[in-house]
């Protein structure tokens, strides 16, 4: 057997990233930013009133000082009143600061309080004297042009989408997403709302793995179940078009394995025990065409667990992203288990702020697949420890 980090360095040695496109921001929502965005004008753009209030000019704003209103600056407005001694203009949030103006006294500071009224008063007393540039925003206080907005490498969330749209730019590059290709195979496999007969079992992996593929940021290009039949699976791998091909079952050493017959035979992909539990059966390679394959065993535990652990860092890596791995915190053993012997234990769990235990009373055999649906974490359990004791520290992958 080969070790769960021998087989992850092989898997990530292969996962470079993937080239980059063009995209309106409107779809470069979790996109990782492929270049770097510079700000094509100052910002804020000009000066600007933070305030609704009146801009005036210091020297004639003391308090008690009554100004006459000559102007009302909208925002969006282009106008640039003139303002003389005791003069005063309306102004509103965001709107341009008269270019004679050096300070805002907001509506609070003045003896009409914040009632706004559909035109200007013709005077208002200013209740306290404004400091310098009072509620103003220059030009340029956030960041002048040509500054960086956002570094390649970010991954792009609301309020990064957000700060290249105010450096001037409505498209960006982006990393390209993998696309990727799901694969059940066994002749078992039945539509899960069927009826099964003796010996055959709803089919849930492609569900499962199509989920966890599109909540990794990776896009679902094909989705198929093919029977035990090496022609049949040979078709569905000439037709696919994409970056990645995730395939479950057949990957160990039945009779009737024929993902590992097929690909391991003829098409050169390496097949492993890797020391874990679940999900000792592993292969992996590049196919010919440059496409990265994955054959995982088909019970649907081992599958999660396969995925989380080789299958989400690569597609992670391939998008660009510099945090690949689940976040991962320690807690303690709210109970003991057994594990086995030589073999790191992936386990379905659930946490709380200060323990861990399994999701299921049975172990972390691939079979349960009922305690995936209640399971909140995978607890990583060493090779080396052959028992789990009550309070032991946990290392759990938390997985939402």
């Amino acid at each position: 057997m080969i070790t769960v980090d021998e087989h992850r360095t092989r898997v990530l040695d292969a996962s470079h990233v993937l080239p980059a496109e063009r995209l309106p921001l409107a779809a470069a929502l979790g996109l990782v930013l492929a270049d770097d965005v510079s700000s094509r004008w100052p910002v804020p753009l000009f000066d600007n009133s933070a305030m609704d209030g009146y801009a005036v000019r210091r020297a004639d704003a003391a308090a008690g000082a009554v100004l006459r209103i000559v102007a009302d600056v909208a925002a969006g407005s282009s106008e640039d009143p003139p303002l003389g001694p005791g003069e005063a203009a309306r102004i509103m949030t965001g709107a341009p600061v008269p270019s004679d103006a050096d300070a805002i006294v907001p509506l609070e500071q003045t003896d009409l309080g914040i009632a706004i009224q559909e035109t200007p008063p013709e005077r208002i007393t200013v209740l306290a004297e404004p400091g310098q540039s009072a509620h103003i925003r220059r030009r340029g206080d956030d960041a002048p042009a040509g500054s960086l907005a956002v570094a390649a490498g970010t991954p792009l969330g609301a309020w990064q989408l957000s700060s290249i749209a105010s450096a001037g730019h409505d498209h960006v590059a982006v990393i390209r997403v993998p696309r990727v290709a799901v694969v059940s195979t066994g002749s078992e496999l039945i539509s899960p709302s069927a009826t099964p007969e003796r010996g055959q079992i709803p089919e849930s992996n492609s569900v499962l793995l199509s989920a966890a593929v599109r909540s990794a940021g990776a896009e679902v290009v094909t989705v198929g179940t093919v029977a035990d039949d090496p022609d049949a699976l040979r078709r569905i791998l000439d037709e696919l078009d994409a970056d990645v091909v995730i395939l479950s079952g057949g990957a160990s050493v039945g009779a009737f394995d024929v993902v590992k017959a097929v690909l391991g035979g003829e098409r050169g992909i390496r097949f492993d025990a890797v020391s874990m539990q679940p999900g000792k059966p592993q292969g992996f390679g590049v196919l010919d065409s440059g496409m990265l394959a994955f054959c995982l065993p088909g019970n649907p535990v081992s599958v999660a667990a396969s995925f989380e652990m080789f299958v989400r860092p690569a597609l992670r890596r391939m998008a660009g992203h510099s945090v690949i791995d689940r976040p991962r915190i320690i807690r303690s053993a709210a109970t003991g288990w057994r594990c086995p012997p030589g073999r790191t234990q992936i386990l379905p769990v659930v946490f709380d702020e200060d323990t861990v235990r399994p999701s299921t009373s049975g172990g972390s055999g691939s079979h349960l697949v009922t305690s995936l649906a209640i399971a909140s974490a995978f607890a990583i359990i060493p090779a080396e420890t052959e028992r789990v004791e009550e309070g032991d520290p946990v290392t759990v992958m938390v997985l939402s």
